[in-house]
């Protein structure tokens, strides 16, 4: 009888914690990278508008991450140490205004100053939601939750695809199509950024919607992973932040992340200049490879969940990205054909992710998880400004995409390489820890 009523707090809390956060997380997630990448749509406008270069364009949205990676570490342990629900609610409010001010702009520095300050409004963002599903989910539920979580991204990209079609096309009081995209994509961050106050709780003994035996039972499973991982190494967080597992992580987001935002800021641009269609119709045509990539990260993060492995499931993914990318450069005659190359792609470009950012929770915990995600993503992101830059001067020399789409697809290539070389198996329990901060 006892184990029947437990079995029966398990069901009970895991299902009311997912109702309550996943879909707002979710939701949240939606709205941060449809700021991030709408510039690639407004580049169908804005790059005349502003008389911008393909390599400027490519150094304009590229330095987004190095805003990213001033704070990304601090941000990500404030998180752990003081309030998600406080810095989040601080990060969606400044960058929702940040993001409704690149409506504004006139010239490159403009453009470049304004995209700095929004990945430095940014920063510990994502990583920070990345450290707070720690505290909600278990690792044996943590990919699923992370999978969900990150499916944002393609569905940011399928919503944000015809939105922005539509957006560039009007033109209110004298602004162009192109302004009126960021500045109404930007205003629910700041509404959503208020109401984070109110709605996120940050740990489970806080939780008021759950029951007393609910939050009992969560806050005993987090304390009991916790501990096990405390009873093999004790790393602080600057030892973390050196362990060999950790930099191959690093390496090869910075390569993912080289391959991916190469391919995000400039894929619009690449079937337009393919195609020939209209601004509404090349948006509608862009969000095809993104709902391929939807279903992949659903059903990669249930598969990884349901084997308990992470590396294949982080790298083969990778490895379609590679793929994917190289043959789009062979049918580049054929929009169809390119079309199917791109969705390929998208099922590495999204289909890695809950696995991949499974791993260092399945090792690390506390502060030096939080130091160690925070690094990964702080640096890994630098890659997003590295991608789009060399392919903007890579057409700008060649007056063809196919040499930078090829530089993206062995960026990839690298990376599926890196993750497969991590000594990280099928694991149901987690195998090191952080020490006492």
């Amino acid at each position: 009888m006892r184990s029947e009523i437990q079995a029966s707090v398990d069901v009970r809390a895991r299902q009311r914690i997912r109702r309550r956060i996943l879909p707002y997380l979710f939701l949240l997630y939606v709205i941060a990278y449809l700021d991030r990448v709408n510039v690639g749509y407004a580049a169908l406008q804005m790059t005349g508008a502003l008389h911008l270069t393909p390599n400027e364009f490519g150094f304009g949205v590229g330095i987004f991450f190095w805003g990213y990676f001033l704070l990304e570490i601090p941000g990500t342990i404030l998180v752990e140490k003081w309030s998600a629900r406080k810095w989040m609610a601080r990060i969606m409010i400044s960058w929702g205004l940040i993001a409704m001010l690149m409506g504004f702009i006139h010239t490159p520095k403009q453009f470049y100053w304004a995209r700095l300050l929004l990945g430095a409004a940014e920063a510990g963002f994502f990583p920070g939601m990345v450290v707070y599903l720690s505290h909600w989910f278990r690792y044996e539920d943590r990919a699923r939750a992370m999978a969900f979580f990150m499916a944002a991204q393609p569905i940011s990209n399928i919503i944000g695809s015809p939105m922005s079609g539509i957006l560039l096309g009007l033109n209110w009081l004298g602004l162009a199509g192109w302004r009126w995209l960021f500045i109404i994509e930007g205003i629910p961050a700041v509404i959503f950024g208020i109401a984070t106050l109110f709605y996120l709780t940050d740990w489970p003994h806080q939780a008021h919607w759950l029951e007393e035996d609910e939050r009992q039972w969560i806050s005993s499973e987090l304390e009991r992973e916790k501990q096990t991982k405390l009873l093999t190494h004790s790393y602080s967080a600057w030892q973390a932040l050196r362990q060999p597992t950790v930099i191959l992580l690093v390496l090869a987001y910075f390569c993912m992340n080289m391959s991916i935002y190469g391919v995000s800021f400039w894929l619009p641009t690449i079937l337009k200049k393919l195609s020939g269609y209209s601004d509404l119709i090349v948006t509608l045509v862009t969000a095809l490879p993104y709902c391929v990539g939807l279903v992949a990260i659903l059903l990669i993060g249930w598969s990884s969940d349901r084997t308990g492995e992470r590396r294949w499931h982080t790298a083969l993914p990778i490895l379609a990205l590679s793929l994917g990318l190289a043959l789009s450069v062979t049918v580049a005659n054929s929009i169809p054909l390119s079309v199917t190359m791109f969705s390929i792609a998208a099922i590495g470009m999204y289909g890695y992710i809950p696995c991949f950012w499974s791993l260092p929770t399945s090792f690390l915990t506390g502060t030096a998880a939080a130091a160690c995600i925070g690094l990964i993503n702080s640096i890994g992101n630098l890659g997003g400004f590295v991608g789009p830059y060399v392919v903007g001067d890579l057409v700008k020399k060649t007056h063809s995409f196919a040499t930078g789409i090829l530089f993206l697809s062995l960026s990839a290539l690298v990376a599926a390489g890196l993750v497969l070389s991590m000594r990280l198996t099928k694991q149901r329990r987690p195998v090191t820890a952080e020490a006492h901060a």
